[in-house]
């Protein structure tokens, strides 16, 4: 299984950013994925989810403001991150499970792949 997370960089505040999740190696469809951050200092925490059929959830920071998508014929899930925010500064991980319990609840993985970085200045 492979997870690729890409679409970080540098914005200014108020500005808008999407992120990547290119998957490979398992049935896409019927997982659920996360997006996931650790800002410094902090522990990872969920920032938005998806179900297999495109429920979602989100965390009170990021809702209003960002919107995950995913693309079951490109094998990709995406993050639409607007209004971005100083405190919005982290590494942006990606991770997937079959089961909807796990993917909202983070600590709940054994391996992550490599995030990206996204920086919001001031």
């Amino acid at each position: 299984v492979q997870l690729q997370a890409s679409g970080g960089g540098v914005v200014q505040a108020g500005g808008s950013l999407r992120l990547s999740c290119a998957v490979s190696g398992l049935t896409f469809s019927i997982n659920a994925f996360g997006w996931y951050r650790q800002g410094p200092g902090n522990q990872r925490e969920l920032v938005a989810a998806i179900s297999s059929d495109g429920g979602t959830r989100y965390s009170d920071s990021v809702r209003g403001r960002f919107t995950i998508s995913r693309d079951n014929a490109k094998n990709t899930v995406y993050l639409q991150m607007n209004s971005l925010k100083p405190e919005d500064t982290a590494v942006y991980y990606c991770n997937n499970h079959e089961s909807w319990m796990v993917v909202i609840t983070p600590r709940r993985f054994r391996s992550w792949t490599q995030g990206t970085q996204v920086t919001v200045s001031s």
